[in-house]
């Protein structure tokens, strides 16, 4: 492992509204209040700048506060600001009332105690149509009244995508978060995020470690002499996304971070995307009507 903090924790990728995202990021899913706080103080440490985390996680006040008394802190030492930490959060459910949802997002900004949230997405297609739309609206309202900075979606697939921009939205999304990995390479939806200059960001990059022993990944992983997480992690970036790598351990949030000093051939890039087995490691909601 390289020595000091992992470098490629400070790139950014450019959306299509113009600002930076870090392009790694630490996912908080499934971490508990106290898992989240140590992580995200830990991240903070190593390098991480990006943090994602959602209602429905139940861990939205601890990320925060975390963030908050590490900036007010004595760890930190870069003199970092609010400015320099992106957080992310997801609305639990859509719904047909718009006052719900707008009440929602103010009380995850609250919760959060961050002042504002950095990018705020729509968790799923969940509820239809009128829902869907519904709470896009109350997003855009939230990026007006400043409480949001951007706004995104999560699990749409390639029919939710198009219905929300045939809906001619007053402010598009920036990014859709679905699970992407060599083994679920959602080629269709990534083609029509494209089309729309949406960005797209990569739960479960590892595939939550169901396919670290693959013998084409142990290959590849002894070819470019790192691990079977840095080789998924690689692969993702290469392809211009943004990976979402979960952990809690310190030194694998190190090691997911740590690919700045190899680039996987066009070749096995090539080899890789034909693992494709649309394996979906938790949930799929990309058909839901």
């Amino acid at each position: 492992m390289a020595s000091g903090n992992p470098s490629l924790l400070a790139a950014k990728l450019k959306l299509a509204n113009g600002s930076l995202i870090p392009q790694i990021q630490l996912g908080l899913y499934m971490m508990s209040g106290r898992e989240a706080a140590r992580a995200v103080k830990c991240g903070l440490e190593i390098g991480y700048r990006g943090f994602d985390s959602a209602q429905m996680y139940h861990n939205e006040r601890e990320a925060g506060n975390a963030i908050s008394t590490f900036l007010s802190g004595p760890d930190n030492t870069a003199n970092l600001t609010r400015e320099d930490v992106f957080y992310t959060s997801k609305l639990s459910s859509n719904s047909t009332y718009y006052d719900t949802i707008r009440r929602s997002i103010k009380k995850s900004v609250e919760i959060s105690g961050l002042g504002y949230i950095d990018l705020f997405l729509l968790h799923s297609p969940y509820g239809g149509r009128e829902a869907r739309l519904t709470s896009w609206k109350a997003l855009e309202d939230a990026v007006d009244d400043g409480e949001v900075r951007m706004i995104g979606v999560s699990n749409f697939g390639v029919g939710h995508i198009e219905e929300l921009m045939a809906s001619s939205p007053r402010i598009k999304p920036v990014v859709n978060q679905i699970e992407v990995h060599p083994f679920n390479t959602q080629i269709a939806i990534r083609e029509t995020c494209a089309k729309h200059g949406i960005a797209v960001q990569a739960y479960a990059p590892l595939a939550r470690a169901l396919r670290m022993t693959h013998p084409t990944i142990v290959e590849l992983a002894g070819k470019y002499r790192c691990t079977a997480a840095q080789l998924l992690v690689k692969w993702g970036l290469q392809h211009g996304m943004i990976t979402l790598p979960k952990s809690i351990r310190k030194e694998r949030m190190m090691e997911n971070a740590d690919v700045a000093n190899f680039e996987i051939s066009a070749d096995d890039m090539a080899t890789m995307d034909g693992l494709d087995e649309k394996l979906v490691t938790d949930w799929d909601p990309t058909d839901a009507a």
